[in-house]
C-alpha cells in the first residue's frame, strides 16, 4: 500500500537529529568553512570540537547507517537514509559528524564488499572509526570522467603494479590515508573488461600532487581536489581491490549509491535556501511594502516550494524502489533521472535566493554564493547532466515499439475508422 507516514520511534531520532545538526554540527561549519576542513585529520583545533559530537552520534545508534550491523551501523534501507541525508545535507560537517561523509561513504562500501580480509583491516575499519580519511582517483584530465579515453595504467611486473599516468580533481588526496585509483591493466579490451582498482598508500614514491585545485570562491592552490601525477607507482600484486579487468564494475556499485545520496543532500540544501527566501520576503521592505507582498517575489517562492517537493518526492521514490530489493542497476532509470533534476532544482532554487538578497546574496557574507557553486558542481560529479539524460532516453526509449503503418498510433482519423470496424452495426 501507499504510505507517506514515519513511525514514531524513527521520527524521534529524526527530531534529535534536527536540533542536534543546527546545534552542534552549523556552528562548526562557520568555524572551519572550506570544503576540505572537515576531512583535515591533522587540524587538531576542528577534531577536538568534532570527536566529541561523533561519540554522542554513536551513543544514539546514529553512526554511519548506511552500513550494516557487522560494520558497525545500522543497515537502514534507502528510505529511512534519504530522510536523515536531507537533515544532514544542511550541513557541512554534518555528514563527517554522523559518519557519512563522501567519498569516504562509497569507499567504505567497495572495500566492504571487494576488499580482502587484509584490506579491510588495514582500511576499512580506520575508516568507519573516522581515523582516517580515502581518496576516490578516477577521473583524468584529458577526458574527465569518461573511462573510455583514461590513459592512466597499471602493468603487472613479478609480484608488483607499477602506475603511471595523470588524475585530475582526485578529492581530499591531500588529506587521505589511501587512494583508491582505477587504471587500465588491459588496453586491448573494452573498458569495463580492461580497467582494475588499486589501493594505494598516499605516501607511496611517485604519488606526486601537482597541485591542489578549488572550486569558485576558495584561495587558489588551497583547495581540496588534486591533480596528481602517477609516475612509476610500485604497489604489491595485493593492492588489487576486486578482481583485474573488475574496474568498471567496482566503480559502478559505487557511483550508483552516491549519486541517491547526493540527490538526497540536495533536498536539505534546497530547504535551506527556501528558508532563506521566506525569512527575507517577510524582513526586508521595498516601494512601501515588504519583499513577500509583491507578485514576482511570491511566485520565486510558490515556485521553489513546489519544485522542491516533485524533486523530494522522486528521490523519495527511488530511494524505495532501490528498498524492494533489486540493484542499483535495475532501478538505472530512476537513479539517471534524480541526479539529472538534483543539478537543475538546486540551482533554479538557489538562484531565485540569490536575486532576492540582492548584492549580499553574491557576497561572501552569504552562504549561497557557494550554494550556487554547488550546484553546478552537481551537474558534474559522478557523471554529468548530458550523460544522465542519455540514461534516462535510452532507458525509455527501450520501452518504446515503432508504429504499425505510415501514421502514429495517436493518429485521430486512423484510430477513429478501428473503433468504427470494432463497434460497426452497434451505434
Amino acid at each position: 500500500m501507499w504510505d507517506f507516514s514515519t513511525d514514531p520511534e524513527f521520527q524521534s531520532k529524526l527530531d534529535w537529529m534536527k536540533e542536534f545538526v543546527r546545534k552542534e554540527c552549523e556552528p562548526l561549519d562557520m568555524l572551519f568553512p572550506h570544503a576540505g576542513d572537515c576531512y583535515d585529520i591533522g587540524n587538531k583545533k576542528a577534531r577536538a570540537i568534532a570527536r566529541p559530537l561523533m561519540e554522542e552520534v554513536k551513543r544514539q545508534g546514529l553512526w554511519a547507517c548506511h552500513l550494516g550491523p557487522e560494520l558497525g551501523g545500522q543497515g537502514y534501507g534507502q528510505v529511512k537514509l534519504a530522510l536523515m541525508n536531507e537533515i544532514l545535507g544542511r550541513s557541512l560537517w554534518a555528514p563527517t559528524i554522523f559518519g557519512t561523509a563522501a567519498p569516504d561513504t562509497g569507499n567504505a562500501e567497495i572495500l566492504a564488499m571487494f576488499g580482502t580480509e587484509e584490506q579491510k583491516q588495514r582500511y576499512l575499519q580506520p575508516l568507519l572509526d573516522g581515523d582516517i580519511v580515502s581518496c576516490y582517483s578516477m577521473t583524468e584530465p584529458q577526458g574527465g570522467a569518461d573511462p573510455g579515453v583514461f590513459e592512466c595504467t597499471a602493468v603487472r611486473e613479478g609480484n608488483e603494479w607499477v602506475i603511471n599516468g595523470e588524475k585530475w580533481f582526485s578529492s581530499n588526496a591531500r588529506y587521505a590515508e589511501v587512494l583508491i585509483v582505477m587504471c587500465v591493466t588491459n588496453p586491448d579490451v573494452p573498458i569495463y573488461k580492461g580497467a582494475s582498482m588499486f589501493l594505494v598508500p598516499a605516501d607511496t614514491p611517485g604519488v606526486n600532487i601537482l597541485r591542489n585545485t578549488g572550486v569558485h570562491g576558495e584561495p587558489v592552490g588551497e583547495g581540496a581536489h588534486a591533480y596528481i601525477r602517477y609516475e612509476n607507482v610500485r604497489v604489491p600484486a595485493d593492492a588489487l581491490l576486486g578482481e583485474e579487468g573488475q574496474g568498471f564494475a567496482v566503480a559502478q556499485a559505487r557511483l550508483g549509491g552516491g549519486r541517491v545520496h547526493h540527490a538526497m543532500r540536495t533536498v536539505g540544501q534546497c530547504q535551506l535556501a527556501i528558508e532563506m527566501m521566506t525569512e527575507r520576503a517577510v524582513s526586508r521592505s521595498t516601494k512601501g511594502s515588504l519583499l513577500g507582498d509583491k507578485q514576482a517575489v511570491q511566485g520565486y517562492i510558490a515556485d521553489s516550494w513546489i519544485e522542491l517537493q516533485q524533486f523530494r518526492l522522486q528521490v523519495l521514490h527511488t530511494a524505495w524502489l532501490i528498498d524492494q530489493g533489486h540493484e542499483y542497476k535495475a532501478n538505472q532509470l530512476y537513479i539517471a533521472g534524480i541526479k539529472v533534476a538534483s543539478a537543475k532544482v538546486f540551482h533554479d532554487i538557489v538562484q531565485r535566493a540569490i536575486h532576492m538578497h540582492g548584492a549580499l546574496g553574491v557576497s561572501d557574507e552569504m552562504p549561497l554564493g557557494h550554494m550556487w557553486i554547488y550546484a553546478a558542481m552537481m551537474g558534474i560529479m559522478d557523471g554529468p547532466t548530458e550523460v544522465h539524460k542519455g540514461t534516462v532516453a535510452k532507458n525509455l526509449l527501450k520501452q518504446a515499439r515503432p508504429a504499425e503503418g505510415m501514421f502514429p498510433s495517436a493518429h485521430l482519423l486512423t484510430r477513429r475508422e478501428a473503433a468504427r470496424r470494432k463497434y460497426e452495426g452497434m451505434y
